[in-house]
């Protein structure tokens, strides 16, 4: 994640010590502790187009039991991981969803959650903040129909409205969620409108992943120069909104090319600030995948991060995730913690992979056939990054 807010601004907002607080070694023998994301259940009640885990109308047959599922929440809080985001499909059709949430808290995790929010009304609000949920991440991808025809049924748009609103009524903090493509991207003004209307905090601009049914979308990502235009849009936003004392916490995810292209554009126009923006970009590291960030899907396979569905790294059904994210014999796994070595073309001859640490992986392999081939939304110039080609 990019905080656009924290670099630009200097605002700090609740979960930062998570991007910016922690060698990026690890703790405890230096085996990182991540958050753990959690596709606990295929089921989903939309039919989103740019879904990486390709949910489907009802669960899989292999989904872990309520059993399973309390185990696999003891064992990752008895390893230190910080934070458990409960995600899906939709979370919330997962008929045990708040007693695992309620176990999960119990266990001094931080409990988050990523849904749709159509499914979000003034009971489910009020449980999910009797519970502690430290976050609420409600998706919409544009405004209206336009975000219907995204996300495969009609009203959708209407439901997460409804969803936003039973969650900020009882007191929880929305972080609203939306993909990057070309049929949205200039939706980005109406969403900001949206998000000031509401009075949302915190807002999350992904990239697009090409993972799951996310991969048919390719030839539907940005172009080079639509994602500046995009980007220059995000950070002209949330200055707007600083300066006229509406202040809100905006991030990126996807795409580390957003920190070292933030550098660039602060070097020029504010140097003063551009040796604080580096410092803090050193400090995030980069794309964490396999490292700070992990992913467990419904039948208990672990994951370098959620776009990672097709390659396990073993199953917490088997052994403990501890044990699993621990063992850097695993090739991927290993790899990935000392990726830089093996990064291929531009990515490893870039000024600022310290800065990117060779951005998504899973994104190079789904366009190049090859897992260390430079990732292919990086927008930067060569001259930007010092690169001499391929």
């Amino acid at each position: 994640m990019i905080s656009i807010s924290r670099l630009m601004l200097g605002t700090v907002s609740p979960g930062d010590h998570l991007r910016y607080g922690r060698a990026h070694s690890g703790d405890n023998g230096g085996v990182p502790r991540p958050v753990v994301v959690w596709n606990s259940t295929r089921a989903c009640n939309l039919k989103c187009v740019h879904c990486y885990a390709s949910a489907t109308e009802k669960p899989a047959a292999n989904e872990m039991t309520t059993v399973e599922a309390r185990s696999f929440i003891q064992d990752i809080a008895a390893f230190g991981a910080p934070v458990i985001l409960f995600s899906g499909g939709e979370p919330l059709l997962r008929p045990d969803f708040l007693e695992l949430a309620e176990h999960a808290a119990s266990q001094g995790l931080r409990v988050a959650l990523s849904t749709n929010g159509t499914l979000i009304d003034g009971a489910m609000a009020s449980n999910l903040k009797r519970i502690g949920f430290t976050e609420v991440g409600i998706s919409l991808d544009g405004i209206g129909e336009k975000n219907d025809r995204f996300r495969g049924q009609p009203g959708a748009f209407d439901k997460a409205l409804n969803g936003v609103r039973h969650s900020m009524a009882n007191g929880l903090r929305v972080s609203l969620r939306l993909t990057m493509t070309r049929f949205n991207y200039k939706e980005l003004p109406a969403i900001f409108r949206l998000v000031e209307d509401e009075g949302i905090e915190r807002v999350c601009i992904y990239h697009l992943a090409y993972s799951g049914r996310g991969e048919k979308l390719k030839a539907a990502d940005l172009s080079p120069e639509e994602t500046r235009q995009a980007v220059d849009g995000i950070i002209d936003i949330t200055r707007d909104l600083h300066r006229r004392g509406k202040p809100k916490e905006i991030l990126t995810v996807g795409n580390h090319a957003d920190g070292v292209y933030l550098y660039l554009k602060t070097l020029q126009e504010n140097p003063e600030r551009a040796g604080k923006v580096l410092e803090l970009l050193k400090l995030n590291g980069g794309n964490n995948s396999g490292s700070r960030i992990g992913a467990v899907d419904e039948a208990g396979n672990v994951h370098p991060d959620q776009f990672w569905r097709h390659y396990s790294l073993g199953n917490v059904k088997e052994r403990s995730f501890g044990q699993i994210w621990a063992d850097t014999s695993e090739p991927l796994l290993g790899s990935l913690r000392n990726r830089k070595e093996l990064l291929k073309g531009r990515c490893r001859q870039c000024a600022y992979l310290e800065l990117c640490n060779g951005n998504l992986r899973v994104r190079a392999e789904s366009f190049y056939g090859d897992v260390w081939a430079p990732d292919p939304a990086c927008y930067l110039t060569d001259t930007e990054i010092g690169a001499g080609g391929e």
